[in-house]
């Protein structure tokens, strides 16, 4: 079998601590993240959370002679049918929360070891349009990791 790529290895390791987080209680709610490159679900299967973690996207920049600076976008989209606006409350606070759990920290990389998180953002904070449409709460939250090689 062949090595992953760099950008499939930290979204497994985003879900490996999203993971490791909600075990430890550390979240609102539990969650199963898991990786996808289409997140695409049923609106039956909406009445569950989903945590998905998509592989998004890859800028390399120079960054001396010798290294490049390989900038890695990792989404996570929190998404799950609600009835009203305190079960969309709940899930806000848990795309807070798991943006926060990002902010400033670093995740293990199998093949690269440390990796640190460059930024973190929400916008917009929720889907209207799948609120609207749906009923179902959606927010994506952009992850993006810098490694030098």
């Amino acid at each position: 079998m062949s090595t992953p790529s760099t950008l499939i290895a930290i979204a497994d390791a985003v879900v490996d601590s999203l993971n490791e987080t909600s075990g430890s209680g550390a979240f609102s709610q539990s969650l199963s993240a898991e990786r996808h490159y289409q997140p695409v679900f049923d609106l039956p299967e909406m009445n569950d959370l989903h945590v998905s973690v998509v592989p998004k996207g890859v800028e390399v920049l120079a960054s001396s002679r010798n290294q490049n600076q390989h900038d890695y976008a990792i989404d996570i989209g929190v998404q799950q049918k609600v009835a009203d606006d305190t079960e969309a409350d709940a899930l806000m606070t848990l795309a807070e929360e798991i943006a926060d759990h990002f902010r400033l920290g670093r995740v293990q990389v199998d093949g690269v070891g440390s990796v640190p998180v460059l930024k973190v953002s929400t916008e917009p904070v929720f889907a209207p349009e799948h609120l609207t449409e749906k009923r179902v709460f959606t927010s994506i939250i952009t992850l993006t990791f810098r490694v030098l090689r």
